[in-house]
């Protein structure tokens, strides 16, 4: 699509995108104190922006409906009026509840660009959604969304409803696990298999990640553990009732041995099934050891520094993701943890910047703290909430009052081609290496297990540490 000319004014002339950028700068004209938009330059020699007398620039760009400067959307008005008419118009005039749908229409009205708004309730499909909760047609709860089924436009107003306090807030992957669960035993036509596999996956992963859910906490890898380890139970209890015509409870160690040496390494994952059968006194007789990588992936110091240096220093990507790998690189912390961040995290000092990973806070060394300041006063993605509520979060994510997923953060640092296991790997052995690992553990937050292990890795073990 070609950017055509938008606007012409005083020695500019503008396509779309520039007018736009233009007319949402807003402040204190630096030549007359106007506060309002500052869509012109001062002159050639001025890069300062300044208001629209100041600029020369003629026309009326002030709202009919609020006075509030900047484009005029629609009839004189700006976005947020118009969007404020319209949405009103769908989900006031004729609402069950209009107290509650005043409250929504007020909340996606005040985001920081109401344009997204706009654009977003366009779709025939929102509309429907929201003259659905309107009329109450659709109720105003987790299960009369998630009878909508998935997608973006629908995640998009829950996370809105959740960070207002209009939904309780729960955790969509163990919300999904649930139903991708539900389906799956449906699927299991033979009872031998599903009574096992339906006893394992509720007793051991669903009581387990209810249990460990929290409130704005990535469940994401969990999640993925528990249906890579009930999807390899199914397939191995289905074999074994083709193949030998037995069960869980009369399966020997043979036919185990048999299958994990028949097929790919992915089969030793139902190793924790047989675990919680022998706990259960389902089955005591089969045993299945840990399994052992034959290689540790790491990268070299030489490697680990490259990388640090292109995020510091380069532009191989946007700032948040640059900021997630360096604390990966440099404080060997799992993306997961990395993305689930809160601003809090950070602890300003008279003299210098700390980061709580573990029981104390590790210092931030520079150019790495000047990053982590700059990227502080202007966090992305805080405009799609709307209202005063703030996102707690270091790294928001592109829902309201949300993180950033862990599973976009693997997916730009891959893609950059840095191997995210090797990368950690390295930077916990290089700290082992030069820091007593008692101590790597408690700043990096790591089991003192790990710290130990990591420390032998690298050639410096425990036992010289003295206590």
């Amino acid at each position: 699509m070609v950017n055509t000319l938008r606007a012409s004014w005083p020695g500019e002339q503008l396509c779309h995108s520039c007018f736009y950028s233009a007319m949402r700068t807003h402040g204190t004209c630096p030549r007359c104190r106007h506060d309002g938009v500052l869509p012109g330059r001062a002159n050639r020699t001025d890069p300062r922006p300044v208001c629209l007398g100041c600029a020369g620039i003629e026309g009326n760009y002030a709202c009919s409906t609020c006075g509030t400067e900047g484009e005029i959307f629609r009839k004189g008005q700006c976005a947020r009026c118009v969007v404020r008419d319209d949405l009103s118009v769908l989900m006031v005039r004729d609402a069950v509840d209009p107290v509650v749908m005043s409250t929504i229409v007020t909340i996606l009205c005040d985001v920081d660009r109401p344009e997204s708004i706009y654009t977003w309730k366009r779709s025939p499909k929102v509309q429907d959604l929201l003259t659905g909760l309107a009329s109450g047609r659709i109720p105003l709860t987790h299960e009369g969304l998630d009878e909508l089924g998935g997608g973006r436009l629908v995640g998009h107003l829950r996370s809105v409803l959740e960070h207002h306090g209009l939904l309780p807030i729960r955790d969509e992957h163990l919300a999904r696990f649930e139903s991708w669960l539900a389906t799956k035993l449906d699927a299991i036509p033979q009872r031998s298999v599903r009574g096992p596999v339906e006893q394992f996956a509720t007793w051991h992963h669903l009581n387990r990640l209810r249990r460990n859910s929290s409130p704005g906490q990535a469940s994401d890898g969990p999640v993925r553990s528990a249906k890579q380890e009930i999807t390899e139970t199914i397939k191995f209890l289905t074999w074994l009732e083709q193949t030998h015509h037995r069960s869980a409870a009369t399966c020997n160690q043979q036919d185990v041995d048999e299958y994990l040496v028949s097929g790919p390494t992915t089969r030793h994952l139902i190793r924790t099934f047989f675990v919680w059968a022998k706990a259960n006194k389902i089955n005591k007789t089969v045993q299945i050891g840990h399994r052992q990588a034959k290689t540790t992936p790491t990268l070299t110091q030489d490697q680990r520094l490259a990388w640090l240096k292109e995020l510091l220093r380069g532009d191989a990507d946007t700032l948040p993701y640059r900021l997630a790998g360096t604390l990966l690189l440099l404080y060997a912390q799992p993306l997961v943890r990395v993305a689930g961040l809160p601003t809090t995290a950070i602890v300003v000092t008279p003299h210098e910047l700390r980061i709580a990973l573990g029981k104390e806070p590790a210092p931030l060394p520079e150019p790495f703290a000047d990053m982590i300041r700059r990227h502080l006063n202007d966090r992305p993605n805080l405009r799609t909430a709307g209202g005063s509520i703030e996102n707690p979060w270091l790294f928001p994510g592109y829902h309201a009052g949300k993180h950033l997923d862990p599973q976009s953060i693997m997916l730009r640092l891959r893609k950059l081609g840095i191997n995210l296991l090797g990368a950690r790997n390295a930077a916990i052995q290089n700290l082992a290496a030069e820091v007593p690992p008692p101590l790597v553990a408690e700043l990096l937050g790591y089991s003192y297990q790990v710290a130990h292990r990591h420390a032998e890795i690298a050639a410096q073990p425990w036992s010289q540490y003295a206590t």
